[in-house]
């Protein structure tokens, strides 16, 4: 208690935000152990994802002190780099959270109090379109200042790298080193009032950004359609709702019906208890309007509209309005198996296409790209990883990145942003849906038949959460157990191989490198991989199987998908959690 008392009392005199130096100056007077360790006693670390946690005083939270010394940590990283202040301007943008902007605005200060300039959005900004900006402006960095899908009382800081991806080893680890180097906030140089003309290193973005965005999305379109389906979106009252309808206007589907409710920038999220569109309930408001409205389609973007949520029909509408009950969520893998296949089906470049998916994504996208003749690579969870494999294998002459995605709602079609992009995804689904339409089919219709094409997929999902001081450890520990002594059969499926991440990074690409995951194949009816969260206190379970559909397809996928949830419990349970 003396020890962090001690480094509360350091914080506060270095912090330069009268709100939070005097919340942190309350806790410690009132003595409240709980807080105080909450504040002080784990400082918040900088990694691949930039930085993120709960809004609030202290070195464990996100405020002014500490997004003015990761940033003055950013500046010293690019000087060392260029040998002084890059020639190009580094890109900023910002969601709509409640200190965002203030944070947005200390992150120019302190750049231009290093005399590096910066381009930034002035209004609240969908993160796929700052990093199309960063690539557009050939960045020597970008920064956006968003917690994306987290709890609305969370911030965060995520950074770009030069090729306009989100950076990896070893900039992130320079990047953390020169952070911790960095001396008190309140000693930091910052120019103040930078988005109000103070610096003339500081300037808005150029007003061709969104044209430009706009003409690369459409080119990365597979089969651009025009329709004037009825499309219910939510932006679920983050900062993507005025670009979708933009880009929807340019595609020409005409169609489009938002829920009014959730159609503005709030980061307060008043209709939502948790704004991540995965979440049970987080899509009730647009499924009641779907419902109402006989729509043919439902897109959904999560705050910073970097992921794309997607609800179908499974039955004809037979002309009347379909209740809730009869839509159903595609998962993030169904999606990107539709997604993927849809590039390939029509991909029109002489070079081979690329597509590339995370870990504990379904194996269901290597089987398609098999049949389609494309070439397929897999990598450590995170975008990050994505991106920077597609780019590797474009240099070593292996093809052209057509499509990647992540299980957690992550896609990218084409080349247009290095990283996820729920706005380009959802028009290239609208497009999709068209295509299906004309033919008198429905985008359920499609997916059926991958699964007669490459297997009936299904993924379910198991998370153990342990809270406390030895919450990790124990989490660890099974992880230690599984990897040791892993067990024989899970259910009455044989254990055919083992597969432990933790060790045999040299033999693997860097993109699939050392990682707390290990992977129980299940001989061909598919596998189970085991690995713990690294950002909460969480195990994760993921079994993927596979099975024949049979003419009942959707029957056919409940049964298997009974069977995947029943085997992930009983591996949780195996693990004593």
């Amino acid at each position: 208690m003396t020890d962090l008392t001690a480094a509360a009392r350091r914080w506060v005199d270095g912090d330069p935000d009268p709100v939070t130096r005097d919340a942190l100056e309350a806790i410690i007077s009132s003595g409240d152990v709980e807080d105080l360790e909450g504040a002080m006693g784990q400082p918040l670390t900088f990694g691949t994802a930039g930085i993120r946690g709960e809004v609030g005083p202290g070195s464990g939270r996100m405020n002014r002190a500490t997004v003015i010394r990761v940033t003055r940590g950013l500046a010293d990283h690019l000087l060392a780099r260029h040998g002084g202040p890059p020639e190009r301007d580094v890109a900023l943008g910002f969601d709509a959270r409640p200190d965002s902007h203030t944070f947005a605005e200390d992150t120019a200060g302190v750049l231009a109090g290093a005399g590096i300039r910066v381009r930034f959005f002035p209004e609240v900004t969908p993160t796929p379109l700052v990093a199309f900006a960063a690539k557009h402006l050939s960045a020597p960095a970008a920064v956006v200042i968003t917690a994306s899908h987290n709890p609305r009382g969370d911030n965060g800081y995520k950074v770009y790298d030069s090729n306009a991806a989100q950076i990896i080893p070893p900039t992130d680890v320079e990047i953390a080193a020169a952070i911790s180097r960095v001396g008190p906030a309140s000693e930091v140089p910052r120019v103040e009032g930078v988005f109000s003309g103070s610096s003339p290193l500081v300037t808005p973005m150029p007003g061709d950004i969104f044209d430009a965005y706009a003409g690369e999305v459409t080119e990365a379109r597979p089969n651009p359609q025009t329709s004037n389906l009825v499309i219910v979106y939510t932006p679920l009252h983050g900062v993507g709702g005025d670009t979708l309808l933009r880009m929807c206007l340019t595609a020409e589907h005409t169609g489009v019906i938002t829920v009014a409710e959730q159609s503005r920038p709030d980061g307060a999220f008043p209709t939502l208890t948790f704004p991540n569109p995965e979440e049970p309930g987080a899509l009730d408001m647009a499924l009641d309007l779907a419902g109402d409205v006989g729509a043919d389609l439902l897109l959904a973007n999560d705050p910073d509209a970097d992921r794309l949520a997607v609800a179908v029909p499974v039955q004809a509408r037979a002309g009347r309005p379909l209740p809730t009950r009869e839509w159903r969520l595609l998962s993030g893998n169904e999606l990107g198996a539709l997604l993927g296949d849809y590039v390939l089906r029509y991909w029109d470049h002489a070079e081979p296409p690329i597509v590339v998916n995370s870990v504990v994504s379904s194996p269901m996208l290597g089987r398609i790209a098999a049949k389609r003749g494309a070439v397929h690579e897999t990598t450590l969870t995170g975008f990050k990883w994505i991106i920077n494999a597609g780019l590797a294998l474009e240099q070593r002459g292996e093809g052209r990145f057509a499509f990647g995605y992540e299980e957690a709602l992550g896609y990218s079609v084409g080349r247009s942003v290095r990283d996820k992009d729920g706005i380009g995804a959802a028009i290239v689904m609208a497009d999709l849906a068209a295509e299906e339409e004309r033919a008198g089919r429905r985008v359920i219709d499609r997916l059926h038949d991958l699964w007669d094409m490459a297997g009936l997929w299904v993924s379910a999902q198991q998370s153990i959460v342990r809270e406390g001081a030895g919450g990790q450890g124990e989490l660890l520990s099974a992880v230690d157990r599984l990897g040791s002594a892993p067990p024989d059969a899970i259910g009455e499926i044989e254990v055919s191989e083992v597969t432990d991440y933790r060790v045999g990074e040299g033999r693997r690409p860097v993109w699939l490198g050392r990682q707390d995951l290990i992977e129980l194949t299940l001989g061909s009816r598919g596998r189970v991989l085991v690995r713990p969260s690294g950002t909460e206190p969480k195990l994760k379970i993921y079994v993927d199987l596979s099975g024949e559909p049979d003419d009942s397809h959707e029957q056919a996928h409940l049964r298997l998908l009974t069977e995947a949830r029943s085997l992930a419990v009983e591996v949780g349970e195996w693990l004593g959690l």
